[in-house]
């Protein structure tokens, strides 16, 4: 008679074969290998955190990408190194986009980082309403120069004629600018943040800033050749979403972003890093970053004053936003900021008070809690990146009463668009609130 299989041990050897084998197989598998490329970013300043936080805080390395930053600082340069395979994306300046699409050079712009210009308005403190610029001298770098667009497009906002009303030089660097300030040689120049900071320390004080104007202008853009996003999409699209997580990253983590801005900027002042990552990174950076089309048709109608080929020619043709929107789409943008919102308040891009095609827009906003001064009149001073409509929604709870505000205003505000910084304005009180 045969002796009975000792089947426990049947199955515990098969038990162990089964664990060699997987251990085995775990020993065979390596990281999944990371995709080797060049970044570059073009100037040292705010606007370019969003590629040195992805790089920092390990952004590129969670989706995919082995990056190495460096950095070019011409624009034609960038283009040259894109279209050469050198770099993969480049983080630049719009206007070189554009100028190297009218020359038939096949780059794109699938992101936009700053779609605003982000200057401020400096005069001496003698000035404090846009009209008593009448008469006085402004600098610019150079004309043609962002400076100098940005320049005549706030004088063309507050009624004033460029070189008429206002006479207009160069001088060059923003440092001539402030020693031509302190010297009393000019009343007036367009700043950039964080030297804003330097300017109100010399008694200079800001009359406006550009996004209080309405500016919408491709300052900062990301920027791809075609021939990767056709041959590697799935490259553009790691490359993109590690970017759409930096600038969450960046928003809601306010003193590992002032490290990172410090070491890239090589700057020690706690005040200028705070204005830096308050004025571009809260205020300006976009959360979806989509490049602006109505501030390249800008850009182009400035171009085309000098150059043909930009006539006609439609903004969509510079940008391909399908990464961006299909990230948008998924809803992957709207969970980041749902599951760690912005812990520090923004100021957000504000409405054009008047426009009616926005009125829906500004009605589905939830309105921020109205002050409990409400029910009285009261005085209130324009501050950096109010409008009507934004005062309206602190003031009442409501951005439609933007109205009440400009009536009240009538004498002094002749366009409810453009009010400047420093404005005091009369704020009526709210039959809502006094009769609550």
């Amino acid at each position: 008679m045969k002796a009975p299989r000792p089947r426990i041990s049947i199955i515990l050897v098969s038990f162990l074969v089964v664990i060699a084998g997987r251990g085995a197989l775990a020993a065979d598998q390596t990281p999944p290998r990371l995709e080797k490329v060049r970044i570059a970013y073009s100037s040292v300043s705010g606007n370019q955190a969003p590629a040195w936080v992805a790089y920092e805080k390990g952004f590129f390395k969670k989706n995919g990408l082995d990056v190495e930053l460096v950095y070019i600082e011409a624009g034609s340069q960038a283009v040259g190194a894109l279209l050469s395979g050198d770099v993969a994306f480049a983080q630049m300046a719009g206007s070189s986009v554009i100028q190297s699409r009218l020359q038939d050079k096949d780059v794109a712009i699938i992101a936009g980082f700053l779609n605003t210009m982000d200057y401020q308005l400096m005069v001496q403190n003698g000035i404090a309403g846009p009209e008593q610029l009448k008469g006085k001298t402004m600098a610019v770098s150079r004309f043609g120069s962002s400076s100098d667009f940005a320049t005549r497009y706030a004088l063309n906002k507050y009624g004033l004629a460029p070189e008429k009303d206002v006479a207009i030089v160069e001088i060059g660097s923003q440092p001539a600018r402030f020693a031509a300030l302190e010297a009393g040689k000019i009343q007036g120049a367009m700043v950039t943040v964080p030297l804003t900071l330097k300017a109100k320390k010399l008694g200079f004080h800001p009359l406006a800033d550009l996004q209080m104007l309405g500016l919408e202008y491709q300052h900062t853009a990301l920027v791809t050749s075609r021939a990767l996003i056709k041959a590697r999409p799935e490259v553009v699209r790691s490359a993109l979403r590690a970017f759409v997580e930096a600038i969450h990253y960046y928003k809601t983590n306010r003193q590992e972003a002032l490290s990172i801005l410090a070491k890239y900027l090589k700057e020690s002042d706690p005040a200028a890093l705070e204005e830096t990552y308050n004025a571009i990174g809260l205020a300006l950076l976009p959360e979806k970053p989509y490049p602006t089309l109505r501030g390249i048709q800008i850009m182009l109608r400035e171009i085309a004053a000098k150059d043909r080929k930009a006539e006609g020619v439609a903004p969509e043709q510079f940008v391909d936003a399908s990464f961006v929107k299909e990230l948008d789409s998924s809803g992957y943008i709207d969970r980041l900021y749902k599951s760690q919102p912005v812990a520090s308040a923004a100021r957000e891009r504000p409405p054009t008070a008047p426009a009616a095609a926005k009125a829906k827009t500004e009605s589905e906003r939830p309105a921020p809690p109205a002050r409990a001064v409400s029910a009285l009149q009261q005085e209130y001073t324009v501050k950096a990146g109010d409008t009507l409509s934004k005062i309206a929604g602190e003031v009442y709870g409501s951005t439609q009463k933007w109205e009440k505000i400009f009536q009240a205003n009538a004498a002094t505000v002749k366009n409810p668009n453009y009010i400047f910084i420093g404005q005091k304005l009369t704020i009526p009180a709210d039959e809502a609130a006094q009769k609550g």
